[in-house]
Protein backbone atom coordinates (compact mmCIF):
# COMPACT_ATOMS: atom_id res chain seq x y z
CA UNK A 1 0.00 0.00 0.00
CA UNK A 2 1.33 3.41 -0.95
CA UNK A 3 2.09 5.68 1.97
CA UNK A 4 0.96 9.25 1.64
CA UNK A 5 3.49 11.88 2.60
CA UNK A 6 2.73 15.36 3.80
CA UNK A 7 4.46 18.06 1.81
CA UNK A 8 4.81 21.42 3.47
CA UNK A 9 3.01 24.12 1.54
CA UNK A 10 5.23 26.73 -0.03
CA UNK A 11 4.03 30.23 0.91
CA UNK A 12 2.66 32.11 -2.07
CA UNK A 13 4.91 34.89 -3.26
CA UNK A 14 3.05 38.19 -2.95
CA UNK A 15 2.20 39.98 -6.18
CA UNK A 16 2.00 43.59 -7.28
CA UNK A 17 -1.24 45.02 -5.94
CA UNK A 18 -1.40 42.66 -2.96
CA UNK A 19 -1.45 43.95 0.60
CA UNK A 20 2.11 43.73 1.91
CA UNK A 21 2.48 40.76 4.31
CA UNK A 22 2.60 42.08 7.86
CA UNK A 23 5.45 41.24 10.21
CA UNK A 24 7.16 42.19 13.45
CA UNK A 25 10.91 41.57 13.58
CA UNK A 26 14.13 42.31 15.43
CA UNK A 27 16.37 44.82 13.68
CA UNK A 28 19.55 46.79 14.28
CA UNK A 29 17.24 49.62 15.43
CA UNK A 30 15.18 47.47 17.78
CA UNK A 31 11.91 45.68 17.14
CA UNK A 32 9.86 47.05 14.25
CA UNK A 33 6.58 46.16 12.60
CA UNK A 34 5.64 46.94 9.03
CA UNK A 35 2.55 48.67 10.39
CA UNK A 36 4.86 51.18 12.13
CA UNK A 37 5.48 52.71 8.71
CA UNK A 38 1.88 53.15 7.59
CA UNK A 39 1.68 56.54 5.88
CA UNK A 40 5.23 56.12 4.56
CA UNK A 41 6.47 54.27 1.52
CA UNK A 42 8.76 51.35 2.42
CA UNK A 43 11.61 49.91 0.38
CA UNK A 44 12.09 46.41 1.78
CA UNK A 45 15.18 44.78 0.32
CA UNK A 46 17.00 41.55 1.11
CA UNK A 47 20.65 40.62 0.69
CA UNK A 48 22.32 37.17 0.65
CA UNK A 49 24.64 37.58 3.64
CA UNK A 50 26.56 39.98 5.84
CA UNK A 51 30.28 40.52 5.23
CA UNK A 52 29.98 39.77 1.51
CA UNK A 53 31.46 42.12 -1.08
CA UNK A 54 28.50 42.88 -3.38
CA UNK A 55 26.12 43.29 -0.43
CA UNK A 56 28.55 45.70 1.21
CA UNK A 57 28.65 47.90 -1.90
CA UNK A 58 24.85 47.89 -2.02
CA UNK A 59 24.46 48.90 1.62
CA UNK A 60 26.96 51.71 1.10
CA UNK A 61 25.00 52.77 -1.98
CA UNK A 62 21.65 52.79 -0.15
CA UNK A 63 23.16 54.57 2.86
CA UNK A 64 24.62 57.35 0.74
CA UNK A 65 21.22 57.92 -0.90
CA UNK A 66 19.16 57.55 2.29
CA UNK A 67 18.36 61.27 2.45
CA UNK A 68 17.03 61.16 -1.12
CA UNK A 69 14.71 58.30 -0.22
CA UNK A 70 13.62 60.17 2.94
CA UNK A 71 12.76 63.23 0.82
CA UNK A 72 10.35 60.97 -1.06
CA UNK A 73 8.77 59.74 2.21
CA UNK A 74 10.46 56.34 1.75
CA UNK A 75 11.77 54.22 4.63
CA UNK A 76 14.61 51.84 3.74
CA UNK A 77 14.47 48.45 5.45
CA UNK A 78 17.12 45.76 4.85
CA UNK A 79 16.90 42.05 5.60
CA UNK A 80 18.91 38.83 5.65
CA UNK A 81 18.84 35.60 7.64
CA UNK A 82 21.90 36.63 9.66
CA UNK A 83 21.74 37.33 13.41
CA UNK A 84 21.51 40.70 15.12
CA UNK A 85 25.11 40.36 16.33
CA UNK A 86 26.29 39.67 12.79
CA UNK A 87 24.35 42.66 11.45
CA UNK A 88 25.75 44.94 14.13
CA UNK A 89 29.32 43.76 13.55
CA UNK A 90 28.92 44.23 9.78
CA UNK A 91 27.40 47.72 9.87
CA UNK A 92 30.06 48.73 12.39
CA UNK A 93 32.74 47.36 10.06
CA UNK A 94 31.29 49.43 7.22
CA UNK A 95 31.39 52.50 9.47
CA UNK A 96 34.98 51.86 10.61
CA UNK A 97 36.52 50.68 7.33
CA UNK A 98 34.49 52.58 4.72
CA UNK A 99 33.42 55.62 6.74
CA UNK A 100 29.73 55.10 5.99
CA UNK A 101 26.97 54.95 8.62
CA UNK A 102 24.05 52.63 7.87
CA UNK A 103 21.09 54.84 8.87
CA UNK A 104 18.25 52.36 8.33
CA UNK A 105 17.15 49.20 10.17
CA UNK A 106 18.37 45.77 9.08
CA UNK A 107 16.07 42.84 9.93
CA UNK A 108 17.65 39.76 11.51
CA UNK A 109 15.43 37.06 10.04
CA UNK A 110 17.01 33.94 11.56
CA UNK A 111 13.73 32.02 11.46
CA UNK A 112 13.17 33.09 7.80
CA UNK A 113 9.62 34.11 8.77
CA UNK A 114 9.70 37.41 6.89
CA UNK A 115 11.73 36.02 3.99
CA UNK A 116 9.23 33.20 3.52
CA UNK A 117 6.31 35.63 3.45
CA UNK A 118 7.97 37.65 0.70
CA UNK A 119 9.46 34.79 -1.34
CA UNK A 120 13.03 35.87 -0.65
CA UNK A 121 14.65 32.47 -0.06
CA UNK A 122 17.09 31.40 -2.77
CA UNK A 123 15.75 28.09 -4.16
CA UNK A 124 19.03 26.67 -5.45
CA UNK A 125 21.47 27.56 -2.69
CA UNK A 126 23.14 24.86 -0.59
CA UNK A 127 22.31 26.80 2.55
CA UNK A 128 19.51 29.16 3.47
CA UNK A 129 20.23 32.54 1.95
CA UNK A 130 18.04 35.34 0.71
CA UNK A 131 18.21 36.56 -2.87
CA UNK A 132 18.47 40.23 -3.81
CA UNK A 133 14.81 41.31 -3.71
CA UNK A 134 13.33 44.78 -3.72
CA UNK A 135 9.72 45.32 -2.66
CA UNK A 136 8.30 48.82 -3.06
CA UNK A 137 5.40 49.20 -0.61
CA UNK A 138 3.26 52.32 -0.78
CA UNK A 139 1.90 54.45 2.06
CA UNK A 140 -1.24 52.29 2.19
CA UNK A 141 0.91 49.17 2.63
CA UNK A 142 0.21 47.79 -0.82
CA UNK A 143 3.00 46.20 -2.90
CA UNK A 144 3.59 48.39 -5.94
CA UNK A 145 6.75 46.94 -7.50
CA UNK A 146 8.99 43.88 -7.13
CA UNK A 147 12.52 43.39 -8.47
CA UNK A 148 14.64 40.25 -8.15
CA UNK A 149 18.39 40.16 -8.79
CA UNK A 150 20.78 37.19 -8.94
CA UNK A 151 23.36 36.66 -6.21
CA UNK A 152 26.23 37.96 -8.33
CA UNK A 153 24.74 41.26 -9.58
CA UNK A 154 24.26 44.32 -7.38
CA UNK A 155 21.34 46.70 -7.57
CA UNK A 156 21.29 50.04 -9.36
CA UNK A 157 20.26 52.61 -6.76
CA UNK A 158 19.51 55.22 -9.43
CA UNK A 159 16.98 52.86 -11.00
CA UNK A 160 15.32 52.13 -7.64
CA UNK A 161 14.95 55.88 -7.01
CA UNK A 162 13.60 56.37 -10.55
CA UNK A 163 11.06 53.62 -9.94
CA UNK A 164 9.85 55.31 -6.76
CA UNK A 165 9.63 58.67 -8.55
CA UNK A 166 7.65 57.09 -11.39
CA UNK A 167 5.19 55.37 -9.06
CA UNK A 168 4.62 58.47 -6.97
CA UNK A 169 4.23 60.69 -10.06
CA UNK A 170 1.78 58.24 -11.63
CA UNK A 171 -0.29 58.19 -8.44
CA UNK A 172 -0.32 61.94 -7.99
CA UNK A 173 -1.26 62.83 -11.56
CA UNK A 174 -3.13 59.71 -12.74
CA UNK A 175 -0.67 59.16 -15.58
CA UNK A 176 1.90 56.55 -16.62
CA UNK A 177 5.68 56.74 -17.03
CA UNK A 178 7.03 55.76 -20.46
CA UNK A 179 10.25 53.87 -21.14
CA UNK A 180 13.38 55.57 -19.78
CA UNK A 181 11.26 58.20 -18.01
CA UNK A 182 13.04 60.58 -15.67
CA UNK A 183 11.52 63.28 -13.44
CA UNK A 184 10.69 66.29 -15.60
CA UNK A 185 10.11 64.22 -18.76
CA UNK A 186 6.76 63.96 -20.49
CA UNK A 187 4.32 61.42 -19.08
CA UNK A 188 1.74 59.28 -20.84
CA UNK A 189 -1.97 59.97 -20.50
CA UNK A 190 -4.20 56.92 -20.04
CA UNK A 191 -5.52 55.53 -23.33
CA UNK A 192 -9.25 55.93 -24.07
CA UNK A 193 -11.38 53.03 -22.91
CA UNK A 194 -14.39 53.62 -25.17
CA UNK A 195 -15.26 55.03 -28.61
CA UNK A 196 -16.36 58.41 -27.30
CA UNK A 197 -13.05 58.80 -25.54
CA UNK A 198 -11.22 57.84 -28.73
CA UNK A 199 -13.06 60.51 -30.75
CA UNK A 200 -12.37 63.13 -28.11
CA UNK A 201 -8.70 62.23 -28.15
CA UNK A 202 -8.55 62.53 -31.96
CA UNK A 203 -10.10 65.99 -31.80
CA UNK A 204 -7.50 67.22 -29.36
CA UNK A 205 -3.75 67.73 -29.43
CA UNK A 206 -2.32 64.23 -29.67
CA UNK A 207 1.34 65.07 -29.07
CA UNK A 208 2.05 61.43 -29.80
CA UNK A 209 2.00 58.85 -32.54
CA UNK A 210 -1.66 57.88 -32.51
CA UNK A 211 -4.87 58.07 -30.48
CA UNK A 212 -3.65 55.52 -27.95
CA UNK A 213 -0.34 57.26 -27.21
CA UNK A 214 -0.49 60.81 -25.95
CA UNK A 215 2.21 62.48 -23.90
CA UNK A 216 2.16 65.68 -21.92
CA UNK A 217 4.32 67.79 -19.68
CA UNK A 218 3.27 68.04 -16.07
CA UNK A 219 2.86 71.44 -14.46
CA UNK A 220 5.89 72.16 -12.30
Amino acid sequence: MAVETQVAATPAIPKIGDPAPQFTAKTTFGEVSLSDYKGKWVLLFSHPADFTPVCTTEFIGFAKRNDEFAQRNVQLLGLSVDSISSHLAWVNNIREKMGVEIPFPVIADLTTEVAQKYGMIHPGANETVTVRCVFVIDDKQVIRAIIYYPLNVGRNIDEVLRLVDALQTADKHAVAAPADWQPGDEVVEPAPTNYEGLKKRLEGDLNGTDWYLKKKKLDS
